[in-house]
């Protein structure tokens, strides 16, 4: 018997800039990280239709902004225009538009594709630009709380398909990403408070001080105030950034620490049809997770009353309609995410429950009556006598 082995390791390293007004010529950092790379850098913009009806005179800034830095920045061709949110994800005719452009205006990896959008977007953009020419170099500019903080500094890439959410997709680290907090100004209510789930997430699992800052914040973050925001975005992010360098970043393993509450979510916004943000979804799929710890006794009533009344304070409902649907032998509709929550990354099922306000713990198996149990709290919640 002969054989070879072989191994090797490829680094990765990418920037997260924190800014604001950025295709405002006066405003240099997205001109100055191209021109660090020592070449006229080709630029293909895909922009959510979304973030152009918020910002009517995007297209001008940026066609002016590339004028200003000609000698580092060619803009290629026309911004395409894509839908926002799940629809991004659901019709792969968005995609084939993108690698379409790849061929069209002749992109290739010494390009870029940057993405300005939410974080359906952003993953759709990116799925694009990691299948063409098995690579070409993605720089996302997240526009909504959830992606800034989250989805959007991360290595997934993907879209929908068989009725499951990411079904298809890739593990593809951006070229860099820039956060400009002026985007948030004109989120809707909803999407303001959507993202701020996934800080919370993060902080339950890993950062009782974080948590509490959070607590803190409450008020000021409902009330929308923008400094209070972009604290929260700029130590989740530097969370989310930490447990991607020290964990498992290419989901190798069983594991997937950062997708507390997301069992329950992926189905719930299945089940909705999108119409639950996946901010949302998540907020009950944590608070799920966390009343299924207490009734564990895993976690005292006073920490999960201060959880449930965070995200209450912060807006959030914690119960919809679909978390209750059963299918045609009484079995909760949701508890099917267990399963394709297990699929999606094979192995053993490994789901990140509490034993501690800021300390996550893994489990391998969840029991039906315990998660009817849980179910039942929340609706009793809403429940009106």
């Amino acid at each position: 018997m002969k054989e070879i082995i072989q191994r090797f390791e490829v680094p990765f390293t990418y920037k997260v800039i924190f800014t604001q007004d950025l295709f405002n010529p006066k405003n240099n950092s997205f001109a100055e990280f191209f021109a660090s790379k020592n070449e006229l850098s080709k630029i293909y913009f895909v922009i959510d239709d979304g973030v152009l009806e918020a910002w009517p005179n995007l297209l001008q800034e940026i066609e002016l902004y590339f004028k200003a830095y000609k000698n580092e920045l060619i803009l290629l061709g026309e911004p395409l225009s894509v839908p926002g949110g799940e629809a991004a994800k659901n019709d792969n005719k968005h995609l084939e538009r993108i690698l379409k452009a790849t061929e069209e205006f002749h992109i290739d990896r010494h390009s870029y594709i940057v993405a300005i959008g939410g974080g359906a977007v952003l993953d759709m953009v990116g799925f694009a630009a990691a299948i063409a020419h098995r690579g070409i170099r993605h720089v996302r500019i997240p526009t909504t709380v959830l992606s800034q903080n989250d989805s959007g500094i991360g290595v997934k890439n993907g879209i929908n398909a068989f009725g499951k959410k990411n079904y298809l997709g890739s593990f593809a680290p951006p070229f860099a990403v820039f956060n400009d907090s002026l985007y948030l100004k004109t989120l809707d209510d909803r999407d303001w408070r959507s993202g701020i789930s996934e800080a919370i997430k993060v902080a339950l699992i890993k950062d009782l001080a974080f948590f509490e800052e959070i607590e803190a914040q409450c008020d000021m973050l409902a009330e929308r105030d923008l400094p209070a925001m972009e604290s929260l975005i700029y130590k989740c992010a530097e969370l989310h950034m930490e447990h991607i360098a020290n964990g498992d970043p290419f989901e190798m393993g069983s594991s997937r620490p950062l997708d507390f509450g997301h069992w329950a979510a992926h189905k719930m916004e299945q089940l909705s049809d999108y119409k639950l943000r996946h901010g949302e979804a998540v907020a009950i799929g944590i608070c799920l997770d966390v009343v299924y710890s207490f009734h564990k006794g895993m976690i005292s009533k006073v920490d999960l009353n201060r959880v449930i009344n965070l995200f209450k304070n912060l807006g959030f409902k914690l119960h919809h309609p679909v978390v209750s649907q059963r299918n045609t032998e009484n079995e909760l509709k949701i508890i099917a995410g267990l399963n394709e929550f297990r699929e999606h990354l094979g192995g053993e099922l490994t789901i990140m429950l509490l034993e501690d306000l800021g300390k996550g713990v893994e489990v391998h198996e969840m029991e039906a009556a315990i998660i009817e149990k849980s179910v039942a709290y929340l609706e009793n919640m809403y429940v009106t006598v």
